[in-house]
């Protein structure tokens, strides 16, 4: 199994799990979280390119992966998600460095399964 298969079935078996939990207050994060990144004024690719700095800048290499992915379904070119990339490093400095790695360890092989 690669990592692109590992990563959906982890995230799928464990929000399952955790909406299934009973307490509402998860359900009405998630939910909230999704909301956000809807098109609107805004549009969805520039909300996912917003968010993959974000997770960059709080080193969060499941929220990168998420967000890279959620950025090529919604038509970010690889040009826009290595200036996006860039303002992360700039914003987190070079602490960012292990997760720019990590983004160009993914990147390739998500092109390859959403396109």
């Amino acid at each position: 199994m690669s990592r692109y298969d590992d990563f959906h079935e982890f995230r799928n078996k464990m929000n399952q799990k955790i909406l299934e939990s009973g307490f509402s207050d998860f359900k009405k994060f998630f939910a909230l979280d999704s909301k956000a990144y809807h098109e609107g004024a805004i549009p969805k690719k520039y909300k996912e390119l917003m968010g993959l700095v974000g997770s960059m800048v709080l080193r969060c290499n499941d929220c990168i992966f998420y967000h890279i992915e959620e950025s090529i379904k919604a038509g970010a070119t690889k040009e826009e998600l290595l200036e996006s990339l860039n303002i992360a490093l700039i914003i987190g400095g070079s602490i960012v460095i292990p997760h720019l790695r990590y983004a160009f360890s993914i990147i390739d092989e998500i092109y390859e399964r959403v396109k």
